[in-house]
């Protein structure tokens, strides 16, 4: 049997984990992983669905992983996204293994993710549909995320219907 190759996902894996395993207060790091770690995932899987390759995917899951890396690191909303974007260029240049376009790819679809009434280039609208995709899912009855235009949009999208509201098996 064939040894798992490591990915660079890998690696910006042991930055995340590593960063919410230090968080004082264990459920904000708790948050941190159900988040982070969706998000990207959304992101890889919306890439895909979107007709990008795994290579693009492996981008967008990395943007997810990163986005509100210093929302959690400083436990602080304020400027979340510009200190997250900034931490993310950091990572990416010490893991050595990114090109400057993918690094400033990924950057600006962070710094960017928090303008979500405002349409910008491909990583960055689906780092932010994955964004408002993973809040919504952690709790698909709760109105607030519902209500935005991003979901009805991506339900559409992935073909959901939520016609059964009322059911609950």
């Amino acid at each position: 049997m064939e040894n798992r190759r490591y990915t660079r996902i890998d690696l910006v894996r042991r930055y995340l984990d590593d960063m919410l395993k230090s968080c004082e207060d264990k459920e904000t790091g708790r948050c941190g992983f159900v988040h982070l770690y969706g998000v990207g995932q959304a992101c890889a899987l919306l890439a895909l669905r979107r007709g990008h390759g795994r290579a693009y995917a492996e981008l967008a899951e990395i943007a997810g992983m990163l986005h509100d890396y210093a929302k959690y690191r400083d436990n602080a909303e304020a400027g979340h996204a510009e200190k997250s974007s900034a931490a993310a260029g950091q990572i990416l240049a010490e893991a050595g293994c990114f090109t400057q376009q993918e690094m400033d790819m990924i950057c600006t679809a962070i710094r960017r993710h928090s303008e979500k009434d405002r349409v910008d280039g491909e990583l960055d609208e689906i780092l932010k549909d994955a964004d408002t995709l993973q809040h919504w899912l952690r709790n698909p009855v709760e109105e607030y995320f519902f209500q935005k235009r991003r979901i009805p949009q991506l339900m559409e999208e992935l073909e959901l219907s939520g016609e059964k509201d009322n059911e609950y098996y």
